[in-house]
């Protein structure tokens, strides 16, 4: 675990029972936009009023941002409604420019955080400032990284600090722009307990009609907050149209989400919870004794094939046994791409060991795992 001096996000976003909800569009486009879309969002339960002054786009004659005349459209329109105000900051230009007009919030894109060049440029500029951070996930599924780039801002002085989870980019064709890899939100929760981590479903998505089963399980996680763009006219916004809503269909959406709580005060819900967990902790422990009994087969394997001078990789196998525990898990109801997973991990550790004893039993230096 790493510890993080961090103020509550109670403390400095004003949300008390309930997710912290920061919206706008994904830019500024006209400063008559952003005032529409802070107007009709000042409706809804919403804290913060997004908008990308400065938008990094992967071709260079793409839309690219207003730039600093945005930041005064941004802050008027703040000033009008009672809205907070927060932007993306990609360079330590773009901090000093935010900072000086005023905003309330800033955030770290994911393109930047995979430099650390470039956030330690964005920490020191933050230095001494008491705005509010937060560091979106890196576009690649690396942990380390996002680590490294929450360590840096803290660093530099930041205790209102938090985290957006936005997804992650992946050669494999799904039906998310990027995938969540809720897994890693899982191991930075467990790494850094106390960080306040939002859910962006929009970029996760990239389509409109799969924001809310994706915020809804960002609740269900027991995440603090999501971040959702929102346009009076997404269909004709200059940039991720495909991934915007309306206000009036945000408010639908926040209006149906399950909010989920950590604990509950019902003695009979703490009862069945706490019979059920025991429950588990029994089978659990059988699941490693078995995984133990596994483990002392694929020794006696190992010395078999040395004897013989089998290898340990045997493709033909390791495909049958694979596809004939995916079927039984699915008689079981159990899905297939999950004992695909188990077993994938189970059968690596199985040929590192299987190879770990082999070398002892030729005297050949192991090969490291």
């Amino acid at each position: 675990m790493i510890d993080l001096d961090i103020t509550s996000l109670a403390e400095w976003s004003g949300a008390v029972d309930r997710p912290l909800v920061i919206a706008g569009p994904c830019s500024a486009e006209t400063e008559h936009q952003v005032l529409a879309s802070a107007r009709a969002l000042a409706e809804l339960p919403v804290d913060y009023l997004r908008a990308g002054i400065w938008k990094a786009r992967t071709r260079p004659n793409s839309f690219d941002g207003i730039g600093d005349e945005a930041l005064a459209w941004l802050v008027r329109a703040g000033r009008e409604t009672g809205l907070k105000t927060a932007t993306e900051v990609a360079t330590a230009r773009h901090v000093e420019a935010a900072l000086e007009a005023g905003l309330d919030l800033l955030w770290i894109g994911a393109r930047t955080t995979a430099n650390p060049f470039s956030v330690q440029e964005i920490a020191d500029a933050l230095r001494g400032s008491d705005v509010p951070v937060l560091v979106k996930n890196p576009v690649s599924p690396d942990l380390a990284l996002w680590l490294g780039a929450i360590e840096r801002v803290h660093a530099a002085g930041v205790r209102k600090l938090g985290v957006v989870h936005r997804g992650f980019s992946s050669a494999d064709q799904t039906r998310f722009r990027n995938k969540p890899m809720w897994d890693l939100v899982i191991e930075l929760r467990r790494m850094i307990p106390n960080i306040p981590i939002l859910n962006d479903p929009s970029h996760i998505s990239g389509r409109r009609d799969l924001i809310h089963g994706i915020a809804q399980r960002a609740m269900d996680l027991g995440l603090e907050g999501l971040m959702i763009e929102a346009h009076p006219d997404p269909d004709n916004a200059w940039s991720d149209a495909a991934q915007q809503v309306t206000p009036e269909r945000l408010g639908e959406m926040l209006d149906y989400l399950a909010i989920r709580h950590e604990s509950s005060d019902d003695v009979d819900f703490n009862t069945a919870l706490e019979r059920l967990r025991q429950e588990i902790d029994r089978v659990d422990a059988d699941i490693v004794e078995v995984l133990s009994l596994r483990d002392r087969v694929v020794e006696r394997i190992a010395e078999c094939k040395s004897a013989n001078n089998v290898t340990t990789l045997q493709v033909s196998r390791w495909n049958s046994l694979l596809e004939d525990r995916m079927a039984k898990a699915e008689e079981l109801g159990l899905s297939r791409d999950y004992i695909k997973s188990l077993y994938e991990i189970i059968h690596q550790e199985s040929i590192r060991r299987q190879s770990e004893i082999m070398s002892v039993l030729k005297d050949v230096p192991a090969v490291p795992s």
